[in-house]
């Protein structure tokens, strides 16, 4: 399996535009973060979890050239709001893509993308083929997907186990229950906003202690954000098998 992040930032991106701070004035190649999200290439199948606004140069950045599938964690525009640009791949593939997400979430994506359900489709439309998940598992081409129910505050998310690989966004709290559907994940990613106490997201502290609770080999940290600090600074500051997610990063497992 491989695993490159796509994108490793919160909602508003970093640099946030107009905002002066050492962060987003940085050089730093690792602290410039476009929405996240994550591509996942196993058993030759090539998957994405989410597809924000940045979806279209993610795709041109890792140079995705087939797409099998898309995993929507849920349906805030941050995470969505790219799939407009999945037609590139309707046209290349010459096949619908397959939408995985709940049926909530499949609400919000017709509302955005009204005109790819509408009865009479304008030519060229993304043409996409909705799948509705729930918490059961399921599988894509032999590849089993093992959904994970966290809470966004009051937001239903999914985060998604594949093999030994666990990816988790946009939460703030996770059920015991669903913990144990992670545990034994050789890599974890956790979402961890900053530092200060969020009403959504996992603080940095909060996902540090997660990772630790599940005890994979290695944890990744993303959906950061500029108020995080310096990705130079904060990774000094962590345990050895915790490292925060960049741009770019590929894994293997």
């Amino acid at each position: 399996m491989r695993i490159t992040f796509l994108g490793t930032g919160t909602s508003q991106g970093v640099p946030v535009i107009a905002c002066k701070c050492p962060v987003c004035l940085s050089k730093d190649k690792k602290d410039n973060r476009l929405r996240s999200s994550v591509l996942i290439e196993t058993d030759g199948i090539t998957i994405v979890i989410d597809s924000g606004p940045d979806f279209r140069y993610q795709m041109l950045r890792a140079n995705v050239n087939v797409l099998d599938a898309v995993l929507i964690t849920h349906g805030h525009k941050d995470h969505i709001g790219g799939l407009d640009d999945v037609r590139a791949f309707n046209y290349i593939l010459k096949k619908p893509i397959d939408v995985y997400a709940s049926k909530f979430d499949q609400d919000s994506i017709k509302r955005e993308f009204y005109y790819a359900f509408a009865k009479f489709k304008y030519p060229g439309v993304p043409v996409i083929n909705l799948h509705t998940i729930n918490n059961k598992p399921f599988i894509i081409k032999n590849t089993k997907i093992i959904p994970i129910e966290t809470l966004h505050y009051h937001v239903n998310v999914y985060g998604f186990r594949i093999g030994n690989f666990t990816y988790l966004t946009d939460a703030n709290f996770i059920s015991e229950k669903e913990k144990q559907k992670i545990k034994g994940s050789k890599i974890l990613v956790v979402n961890a906003l900053r530092r200060k106490k969020h009403i959504s997201h996992f603080t940095l502290d909060e996902a540090i202690a997660l990772i630790n609770e599940i005890k994979p080999e290695k944890g990744y940290l993303t959906h950061i954000s500029h108020l995080m600090g310096l990705h130079e600074d904060v990774e000094k500051e962590l345990p050895e098998n915790i490292k925060i997610a960049y741009d770019g990063l590929e894994l293997t497992l």
